[in-house]
């Protein structure tokens, strides 16, 4: 360690490492990775590991720990890259999952707030999904997962978002359409009742009493002790009506699937 320490002190354009194990390379890499708060001296190491013993088990170990290094680093496209190789070097290893996993990370953690573009958050899910399906029965599936809801939620929310700026505006039908795409599309996240209670709230406004009745009645339904219910039974309160479900529209077609189980 003190020898490549000396020769890692010198030219840091290029590391005097021939002559130097696979194992001693490698460990002075994770040196490197635990003494310093970037990890581009650990990257450097890692690689040599790989050019000087490619097909080695050393080289295997050093790959993984450049897509970690990386993803530390938040250089999220440089880890993608370093975990989609291992994963085409090999596919079968038991750090597989992990490689899949931190290409999944590398999405997520960009994953930006509510209000700006929610590409990422598609390629996150996608990725997410791709571990639960490929590798059911590891710790990173069940990471995957919780990740994947989360992501999942952040979604619904940015069609929150945008029905409310409608809604605000007075623009009911375009509001409609993004509060109706949380109910069909992200009914599981914890966006619906507040959906159910803007979408009595824009038919209200539009004269269409029975779609808001019948949405104000799958939020009591569904979501009784929620204050969003308690919202929409005061909005059709002070219009004379109560929650009361119609079984046409595609608000009855949600009643009818979800309240009486009827799906065909």
């Amino acid at each position: 360690m003190l020898v490549l320490a000396a020769c890692g002190g010198g030219d840091k354009d290029a590391l005097q490492v021939e002559g130097f194990t696979a194992e001693e390379i490698y460990t002075r890499g994770e040196y490197e990775l635990a003494s310093n708060s970037k990890a581009a001296e650990a990257v450097r190491y890692f690689s040599e590991v790989e050019r000087l013993y490619p097909y080695s088990a050393w080289a295997k170990r050093a790959l993984i720990m450049q897509a970690f290094a990386h993803h530390r680093d938040k250089d999220y496209e440089q880890s993608r890259a370093a975990a989609q190789r291992f994963l085409d070097f090999y596919p079968a290893d038991e750090d597989a999952a992990y490689a899949q996993y931190l290409i999944a990370l590398s999405y997520y953690d960009q994953i930006d707030e509510v209000g700006r573009d929610q590409g990422l958050t598609f390629q996150a899910l996608q990725a997410l999904r791709t571990v639960i399906e490929r590798y059911p029965e590891s710790g990173y599936a069940r990471a995957a997962i919780l990740k994947f809801d989360l992501a999942f939620d952040h979604l619904g929310a940015k069609e929150m978002e945008i029905g409310r700026f409608y809604l605000r505006r007075g623009n009911y039908t375009a509001a409609i359409n993004r509060f109706r795409a949380v109910v069909e599309n992200y009914q599981t996240t914890s966006h619906t009742p507040e959906a159910l209670l803007r979408l009595t709230e824009s038919y209200l406004a539009l004269g269409l009493d029975k779609e808001a009745q019948t949405a104000a009645a799958i939020l009591g339904y569904n979501f009784r002790s929620s204050p969003f219910y308690d919202d929409s039974f005061r909005l059709l309160k002070g219009k004379g009506l109560s929650p009361e479900a119609d079984s046409s529209g595609w608000l009855g077609a949600v009643w009818r699937q979800v309240i009486r189980g009827e799906w065909l």
